[in-house]
């Protein structure tokens, strides 16, 4: 990945801008900031944070951008180097031989001939082999086919991964040498008024009162201490989906509306002994009473 010509595009804040008004990004001003940043000085990124906070958003953003193609690869605990790079097809073989046509080409290699953007979504998640197999591609442009040879990357060949933090449970933490190779920003929760302005941009709700009570709700998961893990702004987004249709002066609505948007977004604490619905109702009952609800 060359470093592209700052005098080539307009200045950062103009990109900001336009990325936003183009992918209805509400805030991350900051972030945005430093992607474009790295994006332009050609240093690939690691983008950190919480599930829900959009790190795959701006991935898609920042491709969509710069029009480059973006090649995606949600990683696992089984995602071995072979699917990575790509793989023989035995029948082509017996055919054809160790021939290109033999060959079916990954996400990382057909990233590198097609001068395309690599997202790897969960980077953490991967086996630290086939974390490995990114070293050679990110410092010399270039990965190695067995019985074929070299495939080298064409210029606008870039990678942005994204990670949750590594408390997560099924993460295996990068190596240094993997991590010294990114530039990394991290994702935070947003405000809540922003949250508020995505629950409205992304639903096309546009009662307030639904809006207000929803992200409410949504936040005090976060921090409510019978929860390891709270809901992120998708809790909100079907919590006011689901609410405009129902009776907004009927508490009993609110809670089932609830139950069924966080209830599979939210994580118990360890023993908690507590039904996982009967907690919701609890944040629900008590963010009402903040609200002022009758």
């Amino acid at each position: 990945m060359v470093n592209m010509k700052a005098e080539n595009y307009p200045p950062i804040e103009t990109i900001i801008k336009e990325i936003q008004e183009r992918y209805n990004i509400v805030g991350r001003e900051a972030e945005l900031r430093m992607c474009i940043a790295a994006k332009l000085a050609g240093k690939h990124i690691l983008l950190e944070g919480d599930v829900g906070v959009g790190k795959t958003t701006l991935a898609h953003a920042i491709a969509q951008y710069f029009s480059q193609n973006l090649e995606r690869v949600d990683g696992d605990e089984r995602y071995s180097s072979a699917r990575l790079v790509g793989h023989f097809d035995p029948p082509m073989v017996i055919d054809k031989g160790y021939t290109w046509e033999s060959f079916v080409p990954g996400p990382l290699t057909v990233a590198m001939m097609n001068g395309s953007i690599l997202f790897l979504n969960e980077i953490n998640r991967m086996p630290e082999g086939t974390q490995n197999v990114l070293l050679v591609a990110m410092d010399e442009g270039m990965v190695s086919i067995p019985k074929l040879g070299v495939v080298k990357a064409k210029e606008g060949f870039y990678i942005i991964a994204a990670m949750n933090p590594q408390e997560f449970v099924a993460t295996t933490p990068l190596s240094e040498a993997l991590r010294d190779r990114f530039a990394w920003v991290r994702l935070e929760y947003q405000s809540e008024e922003e949250e508020r302005s995505i629950v409205a941009v992304k639903t096309g709700v546009t009662d307030e009162d639904v809006i207000s009570l929803v992200v409410r709700v949504t936040r005090m998961t976060r921090d409510w201490p019978e929860l390891r893990r709270g809901s992120s702004i998708r809790g909100a987004l079907d919590y006011a989906s689901i609410m405009q249709f129902m009776d907004k002066n009927n508490p009993e609505a609110w809670v089932s509306a609830g139950t069924m948007s966080l209830a599979t977004k939210v994580e118990l604490e360890d023993g908690v002994e507590k039904r996982v619905e009967d907690v919701i109702k609890e944040i629900i009952i008590q963010a009402m009473e903040d609200e002022g609800f009758p």
